[in-house]
């Protein structure tokens, strides 16, 4: 006989006064923030460099990437729903793999954001001066900071409201750009010494003109339009009836993927041909601009800017959770481990904006901002890639350990015996292509400096009797709970 899943609450750390998490992100919340963490602002900003450098293969390679992300999710959505405990995918890591797992996965994770929302700060001081250029940029990065803490510290169901008209702001975007795009192909409409019509496709040299290097390289740079993908599985503990809104958020990443992507690149690289892009220019600016719209630039510079503050408005949502679940673990600062009377973990919000004021300080920094920005994006994106493989590595675990709970899951991952090695060899070819450029391969020799100080810090930290006591008990807890579902599973 199957479990029935039943609506449990997450337990408070050991004292026992620190009231749960609350269960306030409904479907349309957590739907919103399904399609906001799957929209990143590389698809505004980013796409000219990757058509560029790929040509239309490129519509291939955010095929692909949307391909192996959607079996992390479905792998993240069957672990988290096998126990409704789970906070995030980091206490389904430090459960199943071990405590190194929660405390890597969650500090990676935090650090994935932070540097993230670091580089969203940087954007939109300089998206801010496209209005006002006399303005100094530390101005408006310190009133971002103050404006996404002010967001995030009255309620989560606050969060979910500004996630949800920010993703709709980002969603109203790309479909005005498809269907003036469908309407200038239509019409023949003349651009630049060529005909707006799908076969610019493939007349420019075909699918594949750059080569397979250069579809290699718009693996490297696209990847990381996707961070964020994984959100929903931060808010697994204040989402309302995660069995059926989960999945919900899930099983539509792939119709989001072709519609956003898929379908946005394809009108951008039918209207002009690809040869036409650069590494510099907005397509999107360039597509509203060719419409005759008047004010393009300045209605692009807007979407852009919400997508930014939209992305590190989740960053700090995310980190907030993750530092709080830690916490709970003996992993961080007990302190981080409390809630507010409005059930929002405070302290780790103040404590994750904190960092971002680093992005003030970059703001003055010599050198190339577009060098930086290589650098902080591909850092991000090699750190996701971990938090994503250890999601696999997990399911995988947990398949062999636990084959009750996969049987009595309604949300199995589709392919869970061969997808995840499928999944996992994909993201060693990202990590290769990484090596072909020599920009991206220097951040790939930073990336393991900071699992060397995680290390350091985790070899520390197990010598505290304090956290070995904080561990014992809540792996204690948690063999208990398994001891039960699998009672009843067998009953």
């Amino acid at each position: 006989m199957t479990e029935k899943s039943t609506h449990v609450e997450p337990e408070g750390i050991a004292n026992g006064d620190n009231p749960p998490l609350e269960r306030a992100l409904s479907n349309r919340h957590i739907q919103l923030m399904a399609i906001g963490g799957a929209i990143g602002t590389g698809l505004f900003m980013g796409s000219g460099k990757t058509i560029s450098v790929a040509g239309p293969s490129v519509i291939f390679v955010y095929m692909i990437i949307g391909f192996m992300l959607f079996f992390v999710m479905r792998a993240m959505g069957e672990l988290l729903l096998s126990n409704l405990k789970y906070k995030n995918f980091g206490d389904f890591a430090g459960d199943i793999l071990g405590p190194w797992a929660s405390f890597f996965t969650g500090w990676t994770y935090w650090f994935c954001w932070i540097v993230t929302g670091i580089a969203d700060v940087v954007a939109i001081a300089h998206y801010v001066a496209f209005w006002w250029p006399n303005l100094p940029l530390w101005i408006p990065a310190i009133l971002c900071i103050l404006i996404l803490l002010g967001l995030n510290l009255p309620t989560v169901r606050a969060f979910g409201e500004t996630e949800f008209w920010f993703a709709l702001i980002k969603i109203i975007a790309i479909m005005a750009l498809i269907i003036v795009g469908l309407v200038m192909i239509i019409m023949q409409f003349e651009t630049e010494g060529a005909t707006a019509s799908f076969t610019n496709l493939w007349d420019h040299g075909g699918m594949f003109p750059t080569g397979f290097m250069g579809f290699v390289a718009g693996f490297q740079i696209a990847v990381f339009a996707f961070v964020g993908i994984e959100l929903v599985g931060t808010a697994a503990a204040e989402t309302k009836a995660p069995e059926k809104n989960l999945p919900r958020a899930i099983n539509s990443i792939p119709i989001r993927v072709l519609l956003f992507y898929v379908g946005a690149l394809i009108i951008l690289m039918a209207v002009r041909p690809w040869t036409s892009y650069t590494a510099d220019e907005s397509p999107f600016v360039g597509m509203f601009a060719l419409a005759g719209l008047v004010g393009a630039a300045g209605v692009i510079n807007f979407v852009v800017l919400t997508s930014a503050t939209s992305s590190a408005n989740s960053g700090i949502y995310s980190t907030s959770r993750m530092v709080y679940g830690l916490a709970r673990e003996g992993d961080a600062p007990k302190g981080f481990g409390k809630l507010s009377s409005r059930k929002v973990p405070k302290n780790a919000l103040i404590f994750s904006c904190m960092f971002l004021l680093a992005g003030v300080a970059l703001l003055y920094a010599e050198g190339s901002v577009a060098e930086a920005f290589t650098l902080v994006t591909t850092i991000s994106a090699l750190c996701f890639m971990f938090v994503w493989s250890i999601i696999l590595i997990s399911y995988i675990v947990y398949r062999r350990r636990r084959p009750q709970l996969h049987e009595a899951s309604t949300f199995k991952m589709p392919g869970g015996t061969f997808m995840p090695y499928v999944v996992l060899a994909f993201f060693g070819f990202i990590i290769w292509a990484l090596t072909t450029q020599p920009d991206t391969m220097a951040a790939l020799l930073f990336t393991p400096l900071w699992f060397v100080a995680l290390g350091i810090g985790y070899l520390v930290l197990r010598r505290n009797p304090e956290h070995a006591a904080i561990r014992a008990e809540h792996d204690a807890k948690v063999a208990q709970e398994h001891a039960e579902r699998k009672a009843r599973i067998n009953a």
